[in-house]
């Protein structure tokens, strides 16, 4: 694919009294083109999506935002649900003047974009669902804790690091706090009112993440296509930026799913 620009710089934008950071890269040759925004998972922050923010800023514009409380952008003084994550995230896009954009999410950040798909259909091209977490049948806290930690053994140590680093910064009980609303939330009953094409993306080795739970969000979505990345874990966007860059690609080229 060539050699990606990594030339992604800090924004500050003030959002309902907070200061909401991101990374950004500007594309000028397809600056007509809706740009890529690139939503992180629990605890973590716009940090781990730099590898794939890089590569995706070959084509397009890319944003990787710090939601609210998390990295480094500002903390509320409570932990958002995923509502209110959504709603900061249609109002950062309109405080920056992105009308419209492809929005890209891992693990529950696929619950906030969904969400914001469903309160503001108008600012949502398309949705890539990567590693989508709100599976009904795995509500159980002690579980999914337990799945995470599985997780954590498949993933480069690296991530750890960051992870772990992001979660210290973010605070414990906030992460704890998100978490609890990403389990209350019933993706399962939204996702058939988003009629954005959509392409949900699974690692063969995700344990927070089933097969079956994968096929049926894909089935649940008016326009789902799945991909199943063979060796990967939950983290894609971070242990499989090169896969998910080309993909990512590809499916903004392809027409909308009949």
């Amino acid at each position: 694919m060539g050699q990606p620009d990594k030339s992604l710089e800090s924004l500050w934008t003030r959002v309902g009294g907070l200061l909401i950071h991101s990374k950004v890269a500007l594309h000028k040759e397809n600056a007509s083109l809706p740009p890529i925004i690139l939503v992180h998972g629990l605890g973590v922050s716009s940090r781990y999506m730099l590898p794939l923010a890089r590569l995706l800023a070959m084509k397009r514009t890319v944003y990787a935002i710090d939601l609210p409380g998390f990295g480094k952008s500002e903390k509320p003084r409570r932990a958002l649900n995923l509502t209110e994550q959504a709603e900061t995230l249609a109002a950062w896009m309109s405080a920056i003047e992105i009308p419209r954009a492809v929005l890209l999410a891992n693990s529950i950040g696929c619950q906030v974009v969904v969400n914001l798909a469903l309160a503001s259909p108008e600012t949502v091209e398309r949705l890539i669902l990567v590693s989508p977490m709100g599976d009904p049948q795995l509500r159980s806290v002690f579980e999914q804790y337990l799945h995470l930690f599985i997780d954590i053994l498949r993933e480069p140590f690296s991530l750890t690091l960051i992870a772990l680093v992001d979660y210290l910064r973010a605070g414990l009980g906030r992460v704890a706090e998100t978490f609890a609303y990403s389990l209350q939330d019933k993706t399962e009953e939204k996702l058939p009112h988003v009629h954005q094409p959509t392409l949900v993306v699974r690692g063969e080795r995700d344990p927070l993440v089933s097969e079956h739970w994968a096929e049926e969000v894909t089935s649940l979505l008016p326009q789902g296509r799945l991909l199943v990345f063979e060796r990967a874990a939950h983290g894609i966007n971070y242990n499989s930026p090169e896969r998910l860059a080309q993909v990512v690609f590809d499916f903004l080229k392809a027409s909308p799913i009949e």
